[in-house]
């Protein structure tokens, strides 16, 4: 039964098993999960060509078995691609960005031209392809432009992690379906891929203890989210009960709701980068100081007097922790979906039409709605994002810059918390999707984090401080965007 209106909001939860509180599509996500993790071991005791094509075939066969005849919408997107990098592979990048976001519009829109609707299992693939796709161009050009270098200037290229030669379609083919993660991420670049299959000693590399370390909470996780999903159920919100119900509750309601979202993903995409590490994807040595989704950032050779350290930042997509207990908004961004988060900042952000940090990440988190889809609540939610950073750039120039240590303590404090509430408000648009929906929620709490995040910004004006721009540029470049350098590869 649905929250009732007494002095906790419950009236009385009739409590359902797993099987009931998930949908039949979150069950196959799990069967796939958690059948990835033992499959990904086997895989280390394969050779180079047959770890490609038994990858290649295993994902294949899942992309056919839950897409059915929507497999095609991927298959016409890597063949599209490939054209592209084969006719201009100057223009790639931006072709490529075009032709894929394009026919996401196309997949999105296809019952409008009498075409069946994509299952939800077609459109984790079209996703997570999108980015591969994109990413996959842009490798390709900087293979072309590093080896004209090379050729004039008779010195080897320095770029870290750069491709040896361009890819075959087979290879193509292979990277975009291969079975890890091939619907539930994390993002990895074509280089990650390839220096997976040519591992020397993948047995030799670690595995049960990392996995299982991921692993661990995993139980913690999906038993919370199904306990508070069934005391405070979504769709409760959308009825007229809940408007009914005091302001105090309607307001507690969103952290609920927030929390059970931030459990299934939590869960969800540490089984899945389980599923990376037993195969020993994205597993590279310590000192080569990877980056979620982009890899080694520093070049790094084998010392054969040492025994190495090997991590699998490559392909983390969270951060647990940091995602809940990060003070600022922004940091919040980075420790969540962080693979994607570097696909935005590498391939978006730099190539923003505009200059100033606020609306630079603005473009950046419109893109990031149109990829997730096209209802109305992902952009209310992506774009709110934007005013609460200029409000807590604001405030931290104007108020936290003049206050002492202790001051800025608790300063940090309440930052934190405004920063939670900000993500429950807008998680409420994630997941109710439709304007209507969202207005009305948001309506019945008065656009709270809206009112506290414009007054932010009226009081760091009023008081003064450094512009916000200039400061969130500052901080972007402390903690290794490199905007500039992106900018210059590109164009080179």
């Amino acid at each position: 039964m649905y929250p009732g209106g007494n002095c906790v909001g419950l009236k009385s939860v009739t409590w359902k098993w797993p099987s009931e509180a998930m949908s039949p599509d979150e069950l196959v996500y799990l069967g796939i999960l958690a059948a990835s993790i033992p499959v990904g071991f086997l895989f280390r005791y394969l050779s180079p060509p047959v770890k490609q094509g038994a990858s290649l075939l295993l994902g294949l066969s899942i992309a056919i078995a839950t897409c059915h005849i929507h497999t095609l919408h991927s298959l016409v997107t890597v063949i599209g691609t490939w054209i592209i990098i084969k006719s201009s592979w100057r223009h790639a990048p931006a072709l490529s960005l075009s032709w894929t976001f394009l026919y996401l519009l196309f997949f999105r829109l296809v019952t409008s031209f009498g075409l069946p609707p994509p299952t939800p299992f077609a459109n984790a693939v079209q996703l997570l392809l999108t980015l591969k796709m994109v990413s996959l161009a842009n490798e390709v050009q900087s293979f072309h432009t590093e080896k004209k270098k090379e050729v004039s200037s008779f010195a080897k290229s320095p770029v870290i992690g750069g491709l040896s030669q361009e890819p075959s379609l087979y290879d193509i083919l292979s990277y975009s379906y291969c079975y890890v993660g091939i619907m539930t991420g994390p993002f990895f670049r074509f280089q990650t891929y390839i220096d997976w299959l040519r591992q020397p000693s993948p047995q030799a590399l670690p595995g049960w203890v990392p996995c299982l370390q991921r692993l661990k909470l995993v139980p913690v996780y999906g038993a919370l989210f199904l306990t508070v999903n069934s005391f405070f159920p979504l769709a409760y919100v959308r009825t007229p009960e809940f408007l009914d119900e005091n302001f105090f509750f309607r307001l507690v309601y969103m952290i609920a709701v927030f929390f059970v979202f931030r459990m299934r993903f939590f869960a969800a995409w540490c089984g899945a980068e389980a599923g990376c590490i037993s195969a020993g994807l994205g597993c590279y040595p310590e000192k080569a100081l990877s980056k979620p989704g982009g890899g080694p950032t520093v070049n790094y050779s084998p010392d054969p007097a040492t025994e190495e350290k090997y991590d699998f930042k490559t392909i983390q997509n969270i951060d647990c922790y940091n995602t809940d207990f990060c003070v600022k908004v922004r940091h919040g961004m980075r420790y969540w979906n962080m693979t994607v988060q570097w696909w935005l900042h590498h391939y978006i952000y730099p190539n923003s039409p505009f200059k100033s940090y606020t609306l630079r990440a603005g473009w950046t988190m419109f893109i990031s709605a149109y990829w997730h889809g096209i209802h109305a609540g992902y952009y209310l939610s992506f774009l709110t994002i934007p005013l609460c950073i200029a409000a807590e750039s604001a405030m931290e120039a104007s108020v936290r810059a003049k206050l002492g240590p202790r001051g800025q303590n608790i300063f940090d404090w309440i930052h934190w918390f405004l920063k939670m509430r900000a993500y429950d408000y807008m998680c409420m648009g994630f997941v109710l999707l439709k304007a209507s929906d969202t207005i009305n929620y948001w309506t019945s709490i008065y656009f709270i984090m809206h009112i506290i995040a414009v007054c932010c910004i009226v009081v760091g004006r009023v008081l003064g401080g450094k512009r916000e721009g200039r400061r969130g540029e500052k901080e972007e470049k402390r903690e290794g965007v490199k905007v500039e350098n992106v900018k210059e590869e590109k164009t080179d």
